[in-house]
């Protein structure tokens, strides 16, 4: 069997189904577009379940993809077996409706062992198919497979929940008596349990049943379009036509870890940690570069993760310093000729990979200052789990040196409850553990449904007739009730493109329904969903269609407001900035964009004032057919993820110019005025802004302000109190901040009440410190009270005292200054709450323990406690009575004397 590196498989798998009427389909990108049911794009099928749920039609029935893909439900074994990894890729031929069980067999069997592609000998290949699938069997055997090389399974049925499914043939090769050694891999094989010489390399999905909940399989009704849904992974095959012993010996990982032992000085021979880095650096080569970032939730919590996990191990091969960003170029070498994009890429990866390197660095340093701040503001001797679970997340600070610290303050800290919070993470983390995609029933009634309809722009009205009434499972003539229907010719927009779509009424001679929604049927027809209010409605009925006008002119005027955005952002930021992704309705718009620098607030400003300034120039909004080539010379700009016919639809607003199939409002007067009200960072390199436009800017910015406001006015109320407080004790402070109420109408009235509200919380802290501070010093001016109550336990003078209320960073205070007077002392302060709870602070210069004492006392109270033989902490929320405690501390000072 002849060499084959990752690109020839690439190429040959290409060139086969190409010849076979497949049309190539690019990979999609890892974060999946418009589908919130995945952290990554899974298996090579899941950016095509809309065509194989009936939702869209693909341009061809027979398709060909190499997916790249992420799993990260089992990250642990990566680096433990041969062939576990986080980031791989699928290849895979897919028929919709199209050529089905035996025409697939076919196919596999050529590609597999025809000299002019993979030329294997075809008695090192074994198959395994459903027990009663004797069409797979009778068409392996028709197509030259030796029937003792096919193996019936229970197991070989795919299945997710209701909607297609079907029996699946799994292909696998044999490599042979060197995997073999008890010589009992192809009884293992047979059973389905674990072995090393007979690995799978493709698996055929032949999608014939639409499965139901409470019905046997054997009940199934078959599927009205029948599907081929298969997948085989490229790095298995490069194992195999490389001959390796595992994934990591072939030419996608070997560059990789050559540069790793570079850099660690550490020869490999098979270590995990080079496995597991040259794994991770992958996944997140490809994650960052197709629009993910780190995060600590969701698919960036994933990417954290894998990157923190790579610098452990790394460590354990001697590399201190950032290494990760240095390898980054060996994946982009290596799969650049599938990949172009990476090359672009490359130091935007490389940059923020670095960055998160050093943030990891930095943040253990971090996390120990943020322990400490825990231990010191606790009042009972513990830290919660939470608290331990965000330094972990947050600051990548193990439990387990957390748990190190505080035993040596005498504190605690809840593993269970960390526990929690840490299977709650991995959940997320999760999302997407089912390797096959669940798809919903495909809906045979629109997949059949062929008859042309046509939309018709800039209409609000118009007269047609009812071409098709449908109900969920079929066509039907008439009907009496809500329902679907398609109209010969309509002025409603059908949700696409990020724009919503219209609402209005159809009325009939007979009947009169208000429309609530349209979609886009398999066929591209609008298919309006209805409520009926009023009769029966029958095909062929004369119609008028009336859409809500107003409501489409807010919509005209938001989308158009979306071209005139990214027009902007590329005028005042960067020519590079391309757009991402859009959401456009009656109330507000949302434009999704790609740029590789750091929005600014006064960017934002002048990205308002530039639009608004193209608004106000009342622009004609016009909009021209015209072919796809002819639209490329224009510079016209579409979105990446759109796929478009040879014929499109061109939008021109001034200079701005845009594919669009969406409804514009005619000129930029009717705008009247923009205003953004967000503008965020979604991820690496992605931005996100939200804006409004006309009437609805006035109570859109209140709406953002109005918790500002609310939060300006109970820091005021704050430094009410701390002012009467203050005069309540005879201390003079002073404090002198107004709030603005001014009707908001821009941009700039966010970031004013943002920036007021800042400096009304930092004027609050400042007058919260000075009063500390005069409490402070007027307290410690007079410590008559406390030395009142000095008395000598056992040749040491001792201060045992409940006080009442104390701030406990003044109590902390007072207990230093008193001991500074005493040269053999010990001093306990009980500090009763309101509540009933009690928090304790026990100092030494004597031969007493502090910590030691704490400890027993914080036992009797039914608390916690501990620290250092010179200071110690601890609390209760028990009942107990304090002078009973004070009691049990002295018996202790005996005790311990």
């Amino acid at each position: 069997m002849k060499y084959m590196s990752h690109n020839d498989i690439r190429n040959t798998w290409f060139k086969f189904f190409t010849k076979k009427g497949h049309k190539i389909y690019e990979s999609a990108p890892l974060v999946p577009i418009n589908d919130d049911s995945l952290l990554w794009i899974n298996a090579g099928v899941t950016p095509l379940k809309k065509y194989f749920d009936g939702s869209e039609t693909p341009d061809s029935r027979r398709i060909v993809n190499i997916q790249k893909c992420i799993r990260t439900n089992d990250i642990e074994n990566v680096g433990i077996t041969k062939r576990h990894q986080t980031f791989f890729e699928m290849m895979g031929n897919f028929s919709v409706g199209d050529y089905f069980k035996n025409e697939a067999i076919a196919f596999a069997f050529e590609l597999l062992t025809s000299p002019e592609y993979f030329d294997i000998d075809k008695n090192l290949i074994y198959v395994t198919i459903y027990t009663d699938d004797d069409q797979a069997r009778k068409r392996w055997i028709e197509v030259g497979l030796d029937p003792e090389h096919i193996v019936p399974l229970e197991e070989n049925f795919w299945e997710i929940g209701e909607g297609p499914c079907g029996p699946d043939s799994e292909i696998f090769f044999d490599r042979g008596e060197k995997y073999d050694p008890n010589g009992d891999a192809l009884e293992k094989f047979k059973k389905d349990e674990d072995q090393e010489r007979y690995v799978e390399i493709w698996n055929n999905v032949f999608s014939q049943f639409n499965s139901k909940e409470g019905v046997d399989r054997k009940d199934y009704k078959e599927l009205p379009s029948k599907n081929i849904d298969t997948g085989a992974g490229l790095e298995r095959w490069c194992c195999i036509f490389q001959n390796a012993d595992s994934n990591f010996e072939t030419d996608l990982f070997k560059p990789i870890i050559k540069h790793i032992e570079e850099l660690s000085k550490f020869e490999y021979v098979g270590q995990k940690e080079f496995k597991i880095i040259a794994d991770h650096i992958r996944a997140i080569t490809f994650a960052l570069a197709d629009g993910a970032c780190f995060e600590n939730v969701g698919r960036g919590y994933v990417l954290r993760r894998l990157l923190r996990r790579s610098v452990r191990f790394g460590k354990n091969i001697g590399m201190e310093t950032p290494f990760m960003y240095k390898i980054v170029s060996d994946v982009v070498d290596v799969m650049s000729d599938a990949y172009p994009y990476l090359k672009e890429k490359r130091a935007a990866v490389e940059a923020t990979v670095l960055e998160e390197e050093k943030l990891f660095l930095k943040t253990l340093e971090a996390g120990e200052r943020r322990l400490k701040e825990l231990v010191d503001n606790s009042v009972d001797g513990t830290i919660s789990g939470e608290e331990a679970f965000k330094l972990y997340d947050t600051y990548g600070f193990p439990f387990e040196l957390t748990e190190e610290y505080l035993e040596e303050k005498g504190m605690k800290v809840s593993r269970e409850e960390f526990d929690k919070y840490m299977s709650m993470q991995k959940d997320l983390a999760k999302k997407n553990a089912k390797t096959k995609s669940n798809m919903a029933s495909q809906k045979k009634v629109l997949l059949d449904f062929k008859d042309k309809s046509e939309f018709a722009y800039g209409i609000y009205r118009l007269k047609s007739k009812v071409q098709a009434i449908f109900t969920k499972d079929e066509r039907v003539d008439s009907i009496d009730h809500d329902t679907y229907l398609s109209i010969e010719r309509t002025c409603f927009y059908a949700e696409s493109g990020g724009q919503v779509s219209d609402t209005g009424m159809i009325l009939g001679k007979n009947f009169k329904a208000r429309v609530v929604d349209v979609f886009k049927g398999p066929n591209g027809q609008h298919i309006h969903k209805v409520r009926l209010l009023d009769g029966v409605i029958t095909v062929g009925d004369e119609v008028e269609l009336v859409i809500d006008k107003d409501r489409r002119k807010r919509i005209e005027c938001n989308h158009s407001s979306v071209h005139i955005i990214q027009y902007s952002l590329q005028q005042v930021v960067s020519n590079t900035i391309h757009q991402a992704g859009s959401y456009v309705d009656d109330e507000r718009l949302r434009f999704d964009f790609t740029y590789a620098g750091k929005m600014t607030d006064d960017k934002i400003l002048e990205v308002e004032e530039f639009a608004n300034k193209m608004i106000s120039e009342e622009l004609i909004v016009s909009t021209e057919i015209m072919p796809l080539d002819k639209a490329k010379k224009l510079g016209a700009m579409a979105l990446f993820s759109e796929k478009y016919g040879d014929t499109v639809r061109v939008v021109k607003i001034g200079k701005s110019i845009e594919l669009c199939g969406g409804t514009h409002a005619t000129n930029t007067k009717d705008i009247k005025r923009l205003a953004i009200t967000l503008c965020e960072s979604k991820g690496s390199n992605v931005y996100r802004i939200e804006a409004v436009t006309g009437d609805k800017i006035e109570d859109a910015l209140y709406s953002i302000i109005e918790p500002y406001n609310e939060e300006k006015i109970r820091i005021l109320m704050k430094a009410k109190e701390i002012l009467e407080e203050a005069r309540n004790n005879g201390l003079k402070l002073e404090f002198d901040v107004d709030i603005n109420n001014d009707t908001p109408t821009s941009y700039k009235d966010i970031i004013f009440n943002k920036n007021e509200l800042q400096y009304v919380h930092e004027e609050e802290k400042v007058l919260e410190k000075k009063y500390f501070e005069l409490k402070e010093k007027n307290t410690l001016q007079n410590l008559d009270i406390y030395r009142e109550n000095i008395r000598v336990i056992n040749d040491i003078e001792s201060i045992l005292m409940i006080v009442n209320n104390k701030d406990t960073n003044i109590l902390k205070s007072i207990a230093d200054s008193l001991m500074n007077e005493m040269k053999n002392g010990y001093i306990f302060f009980i500090n009763q709450k309101d509540d009933g709870s009690m928090n304790f602070i026990s100092k030494s210069n004597s031969k007493l323990n502090a910590g030691f004492i704490m400890k027993k006392i914080a036992t009797f109270a039914n608390g916690n406690g501990g620290g250092s033989p010179t200071f110690a902490q601890g609390g209760t929320s028990s009942l107990e009575s304090g002078e009973d405690i004070l009691k049990e501390v002295e018996k202790e000072m005996k005790r311990n004397d």
